[in-house]
């Protein structure tokens, strides 16, 4: 991000020991393959978070993007029956979110059916790693503590940015609510208050200080607890049953702090520590009646993360990223008998990660940028026969942008090195990898706010810890997921001002995804483990399209309409295959959704529509793998109103209000009608 500093150039030496640092960075292919018996705990990169204005009384429009990319923030994430990342992402186009149901129930995102393991979550700017499995569960961030959300499907279109950035195929950047004081203030603060169905109870709080002229702090800490039992309809093709969903409370706590600053030189920093735990039940798939469940599962997330950025004159810029993150995971299941005892395993994850970015500006036009990644992944597990797996990975990414009036190119190079090393058994191969990528957009009416844009790149995962070394299950010999990706849109974005139209917004986009060697992760007898099958090929054609438009029907009547569709024909196409053509698992040839609201002075009222088409559990498409349509209608009220001049916030509500019971996941059914409400207010 360009951070528009223009003060001196520090001393040579400290620019010396930046660049050595890049080198060290990338100076051999699998230098860094030894084992680092104690990584320090290192400071890490977060963006410069912008001011967030919450304004419920505007809308909030698509932007004219150069490349594909969707955006929720401020007041748009205040009108949506929401209670966590996941939930609001179900108002994106091309994706499917993945839930296994109920507050404490996994939930993964799905980006043009590419797979959730090529969809990079960032945090403040940083990736969340998961070396393990390669999830990331959007279910553990809460919205208390969002200011705003990106879904990029190629990458940000700055290239000044990490390496890690440009590895994805599509990236999704939560940032955090940083401080912002009024004139003559130093502190802010606030409390929030939700309760509603299956027992949930949900208070939060949030300050931020200004400690100096030029460093702030910020402080958010949230409690979550639900019995997590609900009312579900089942069948077993003769009779129909209401039973009660078992095992699905959650127990959990969020705290996290940023420090945030400017140093004389114009330099800015911020640091940030998180760390989140829980305790939840694991809910098991309906199957033969079988409607009992006793496993258990406790997660602790811990990481420090910070950023430095820095101009070394008007046309140079550096940022120095790090990042230590520590998770735990215990999975009890007393059913599962061993000679031991019950089965009853431990994971810990270790990642250490650091990284240099820079961009020089050679024409006004003309941009060029070099970043290098190191990160160092462990995993300990006390499993039989297990591996104790450490991954060491380097990238380093080349990238170019040409910046004229109605005409924007860039182009990036990618090399990805990879080793692998284990204390027991054998580990998976050395791998190194070069990937592009190329993107342009065009403005052809200088007068009108019409952006055409293309973009072509090529990415990979590597497969997961579980995938290698999974005790009896994982296999060395298996090759990274290959994708290919091809697209061309347009976005247009205009302030009307003329009559009741405030504002119109639409974005559409047609894609075409080449995938080789896929890998579906398939559910088996629980969400903890997997099933992994590899499907081969698969071709992906999809078209998304997003609209939104303001209406001022009044002078105290404000009207917003969202409206995102999205088609996707994603088929298995490996040669000789009997389930040739067939869609593949959990990926509906139709999805959408649409929202309203209405502001009227202090009130507020929206109404938010979900569409999931049908879909198969399996490869093979035939009657039995079936998965009907679902949808849901949700209802929500808000008002502002004093006591004692002292302003509050009331919200209440009603959520998939036609009491619509449906499995996301086969076998893993959802709640049915559900109420919140929710108290806050601020200092």
């Amino acid at each position: 991000m360009t951070t528009g500093i223009t003060g001196q150039a520090p001393q040579r030496p400290l620019l010396k020991y930046l660049l050595s640092l890049l080198t060290l960075l990338v100076g051999s292919e699998f230098g860094y393959g030894q084992d680092k018996s104690s990584p320090v705990p290192a400071l890490v990169h977060t963006d410069t978070l912008r001011q967030v204005q919450i304004n419920a009384s505007h809308l909030q429009p698509l932007q004219t993007s150069r490349v594909p990319h969707q955006r929720l923030k401020g007041g748009q994430l205040e009108r949506l029956n929401s209670l966590n990342v996941a939930d609001a992402l179900r108002f994106f186009s091309g994706l499917q979110v993945k839930d296994y149901g109920g507050a404490g129930g996994l939930k993964t995102v799905d980006v043009r059916s590419m797979g959730t393991n090529h969809t990079s979550v960032f945090y403040d700017g940083v990736q969340l790693g998961n070396a393990m499995n390669g999830q990331t569960d959007l279910g553990k961030f809460s919205l208390d503590n969002i200011g705003e959300i990106h879904l990029y499907t190629f990458q940000k279109s700055d290239i000044f940015q990490p390496a890690r950035a440009f590895a994805a195929g599509s990236s999704l950047y939560l940032e955090s609510k940083a401080p912002v004081f009024a004139e003559g203030r130093g502190t802010n603060g606030g409390f929030k208050w939700k309760a509603g169905s299956f027992g949930l109870i949900n208070p939060s709080a949030w300050l931020q200080q200004r400690i100096s002229k030029n460093v702030s702090a910020s402080l958010s800490t949230e409690w979550q607890k639900s019995d997590g039992d609900y009312k579900f309809r089942y069948t077993n093709g003769v009779y129909d049953t209401t039973a009660s969903r078992q095992n699905g409370d959650m127990d959990a706590l969020r705290v996290e702090a940023g420090f945030y600053g400017v140093m004389r030189d114009s330099s800015q920093w911020t640091l940030k520590g998180y760390h989140y735990r829980s305790a939840r039940g694991l809910p098991r798939s309906i199957v033969s009646n079988n409607f009992e469940s006793d496993e258990r599962l406790w997660d602790r997330n811990s990481f420090l993360q910070a950023s430095w950025k820095s101009a070394w004159g008007p046309k140079f810029q550096s940022m120095v990223n790090a990042k230590y993150a520590y998770d735990y995971t215990r999975y009890l299941d007393p059913d599962h008998y061993r000679q031991e005892g019950a089965l009853d395993n431990h994971y810990r994850q270790k990642e250490l990660y650091i990284s240099l970015s820079n961009k020089y500006q050679i024409k006004p036009y003309w941009t060029i940028g070099l970043s290098g990644d190191w990160i160092n992944n462990k995993l300990d597990a006390d499993l039989d026969f297990f591996a104790y797996p450490t991954r060491n990975t380097k990238l380093v990414a080349a990238a170019s942008s040409l910046d004229f009036k109605t005409f924007h190119l860039q182009a990036s190079l990618l090399g990805t090195y990879v080793s692998e090393k284990v204390k027991a058994y054998q580990s998976a191969k050395n791998f190194h990898q070069y990937t592009p990528a190329v993107s342009a957009s065009w403005q052809p009416f200088r007068e009108q706010p019409l952006l055409v844009n293309a973009f072509y790149k090529k990415t990979f995962r590597m497969p997961t810890f579980n995938d290698l070394y999974y005790s009896m299950i994982g296999n060395t010999a298996l090759q990274p997921e290959r994708v290919s990706q091809y697209n061309v849109g347009a976005s247009f974005n205009k302030n009307l001002n003329s009559g009741i139209w405030n504002s119109l917004s639409f974005q559409t986009n047609a894609y075409y995804n080449k995938v080789k060697d896929k890998i579906v992760a398939i559910p088996a007898e629980n969400l903890f483990r997997w099933t992994m099958v590899n499907l081969g090929e698969v071709d992906i054609r999809g078209i998304e399209s997003n609209i939104r438009s303001g209406l001022q029907a009044s002078e105290e009547i404000m009207l917003q309409i969202g409206l995102n569709y999205a088609y996707q024909k994603a088929v298995e196409v490996t040669p000789g295959a009997s389930n040739l053509n067939h869609q593949i698992p959990y990926t509906p040839l139709h999805s959408g959704s649409l929202t309203l609201g209405a502001d009227y002075k202090n009130m507020s009222l929206n109404y938010s529509y979900v569409y999931c088409g049908e879909r198969y559990s399996q490869k093979t498409n035939i009657p039995v793998h079936y998965i009907q349509p679902w949808y849901t209608h949700d209802l929500s009220y808000a008002q502002v109103f004093k006591v004692s001049d002292h302003r509050y916030k009331f919200n209440a509500e009603l959520n998939n209000v036609f009491n619509q019971y449906r499995d996301i996941v086969l076998n893993f059914p959802m709640p049915g009608r559900s109420f919140r409400f929710t108290l806050s207010t601020n200092i």
